[in-house]
């Protein structure tokens, strides 16, 4: 049975740095949430904080309506998948699921046949007999975590399981991860500073910076409405419009910029005639001959660089009087656009995202 997960207030220091500064959050019974952010941004000491392998300072940690704070790893009834897959080298998978369940003191039957259910979930069954230096990476990570699931936990807490495999196994191992949720029905914390896994896979985020947390939301949400420039900026690449707000009414606002007169949907509560930053997606922009009608938001550009991505072409811009901004869109051999052609570049307000420039 899955059970939320709830940190309340929690501080831990290192000496003089305080790796999680008075955080609280809360997963939800049988839910993907991830703790996103920078190397050093705190996420790992407060997944292990959960675990119990890192004592708090101050706060409370919470399992279901247990409190689990000063309860011994051992007794918290999580399992945890590290980086490294630390799997015995003389024993055979099927040994490495079930040295878990042999600690606490299951029988030989039941340790089988629990290690057995696990390495079906995982689809890792037929290699049951085999040692992990037979195994390839993804295998050993998914034996890694049968091994966790074989103890039956009521959450499973995930510490970058997969920056040890390349791309093509990260991929495949992504959908792995999501079936097994969707399979169990655990509470799943998982670590990442992979903006991509994360918006791939959770049902929410956590993105923590300097060891707090800077926005939680689902990740479409994040990803179109981020609470500040770090979060836009980590979250995906982003074009970044200098300018002042020349009016505001009803939320909607004119962006006055030195290359252009901008609109914009949302002001974020940028009062008038302060500075600001304009935040757009690439994938926002429209790139346009400048010789068509002239769009809403257009700015007067030249290309200066046309990347071909297969599916996706990435187009460089420089503004006129302004900076460089990056689009994306589908390529259309109609109408190729070239390095040195003059173009409109362009977005809809309702695609923009504005910010008070911070002092």
């Amino acid at each position: 049975m899955s059970v939320p997960i709830r940190v309340v207030n929690v501080v831990k220091t290192f000496g003089r740095t305080c790796a999680v500064d008075h955080v609280s959050l809360e997963a939800e019974a049988g839910e993907l949430f991830f703790l996103l952010g920078p190397s050093g941004c705190g996420k790992t000491t407060l997944l292990r904080a959960v675990a119990g392998l890192a004592e708090i300072d101050s706060g409370d940690i919470f399992l279901g309506d247990r409190r689990i704070t000063d309860v011994p790893p051992h007794r918290r009834n999580t399992a945890m998948v590290f980086q490294n897959y630390a799997l015995w080298p003389h024993m055979t998978v099927l040994e490495n699921v079930a040295f878990g369940l042999e600690i606490r003191g299951l029988g030989r039957s039941e340790r089988r046949r629990r290690a057995g259910a696990a390495l079906e979930t995982v689809q890792m069954a037929h290699l049951a007999e085999r040692k992990p230096n037979q195994l390839s990476g993804g295998q050993q990570q998914r034996v890694a975590l049968a091994r966790a699931l074989a103890v039956e936990p009521e959450c499973l807490l995930l510490d970058e399981p997969l920056s040890n495999l390349d791309a093509k196994l990260r991929l495949e191992m992504r959908t792995e991860i999501r079936r097994v949720h969707r399979e169990t029905g655990l509470t799943i914390l998982y670590v990442t500073h992979d903006q991509k896994e994360a918006l791939s896979l959770a049902d929410r985020v956590a993105l923590m910076r300097d060891g707090r947390v800077e926005q939680v939301g689902p990740p479409r949400e994040m990803y179109r409405r981020p609470a500040s420039r770090f979060a836009a900026e980590f979250l995906g690449e982003t074009n970044v419009l200098p300018g002042r707000v020349a009016g505001a009414a009803g939320g909607a606002a004119e962006i006055v910029c030195p290359f252009a007169s901008l609109k914009v949907r949302d002001a974020g509560g940028v009062g008038a005639d302060q500075a600001c930053e304009v935040l757009v997606r690439p994938e926002a922009v429209a790139v346009a001959p400048s010789n068509v009608i002239r769009p809403t938001n257009a700015m007067a550009a030249t290309v200066t660089e046309v990347t071909f991505l297969g599916e996706l072409e990435q187009v460089i811009v420089a503004v006129t009087g302004g900076p460089e901004v990056k689009a994306l869109h589908v390529p259309q051999a109609a109408r190729a656009i070239r390095p040195g052609d003059a173009v409109w570049a362009s977005f809809r307000p309702e695609d923009a995202v504005v910010f008070a420039v911070e002092v």
